[in-house]
């Protein structure tokens, strides 16, 4: 019997202990809709009775320290405003043109035998009347040592020049350097100034310019080919004149008789050379 009333006592002082604490569910935990916050009271106050207690003392755990966010700078005002202006002119900017342009040159069409051999002649033709500018203006002259030749009033010297298919036939005779060309003067038979100079060429060289008349009757050929033809005649008269200018207008070229003429066509053959296009088949 007393064990008996033993358990009742300890089962109803269980009760009571259960009611004081609030239901409890079978799992141990409290019921569903009720919060963890709701806490006995008496928790609460043994709590509150420790931070009294200890809040003289410093707590014996070190508390970490949080991390110090870093300090962020500000971007000064002039940088602001210069980097949207950057940004601008990057895109503003075309990708390669501060590079040079380079110049291609369309390719040329080639140039048939004909016309290669035309551009060769004409450039053949071309430093040839540079060569004779050049001892145009040469002032290296015979007369330089010596006088020209005395000569009376009715000298007459006579002497053929040929040039092409021109010919001319010069008389030199004592004068004051007037110079006629089938019965007309110089600057209206030869208007332009080269052949002018190359009539003059022989004179000026020997020295006799000014001091004699010149004589040409000429035909045959073209302008240029007359010109030549009568330097080549002047030449020849005045070195029988002088028989010792011989040497010095032999080594400009003077006495030299110009063979280069047109070449004739030929039978069978469009021109000199040009032949008709050959057909296999």
């Amino acid at each position: 019997m007393d064990d008996e009333q033993k358990k009742d006592e300890t089962t109803e002082a269980q009760d009571e202990n259960a009611g004081a604490a609030g239901p409890v569910s079978d799992s141990g935990l409290p019921p569903e809709g009720e919060s963890s916050e709701s806490s006995p009271p008496a928790a609460e106050a043994a709590e509150e009775v420790q931070s009294e207690e200890g809040g003289d003392e410093e707590p014996s755990e070190e508390v970490a320290e949080e991390p110090v966010a870093e300090e962020v700078t500000s971007p000064e005002p002039d940088q602001e405003v210069e980097e949207p202006a950057a940004k601008e002119e990057k895109k503003d900017v075309i990708p390669g043109a501060d590079l040079e342009p380079i110049l291609v040159e369309p390719d040329k069409p080639e140039l048939s035998a004909e016309e290669k051999a035309r551009l060769e002649a004409e450039e053949e033709e071309k430093a040839r009347r540079e060569a004779e500018l050049a001892a145009a203006e040469d002032t290296d002259t015979v007369a330089a040592d010596r006088a020209p030749a005395k000569m009376e009033k009715d000298d007459r010297f006579l002497a053929t020049g040929k040039r092409k298919s021109s010919i001319a036939r010069v008389t030199l005779l004592p004068g004051d350097g007037k110079i006629t060309i089938n019965k007309r003067d110089l600057e209206e038979f030869f208007p332009r100034p080269l052949h002018q100079t190359m009539v003059k060429q022989p004179l000026v060289v020997s020295g006799y310019e000014g001091n004699v008349d010149v004589r040409v009757r000429v035909h045959g050929g073209g302008i240029s080919g007359q010109a030549g033809a009568v330097r080549h005649g002047i030449a020849r008269a005045l070195t029988e004149i002088d028989a010792e200018l011989r040497g010095d207008l032999k080594r400009r070229g003077f006495l030299t008789r110009d063979a280069r003429v047109k070449e004739r066509r030929k039978a069978g053959l469009k021109k000199a050379r040009k032949r008709p296009q050959f057909s296999k088949r």
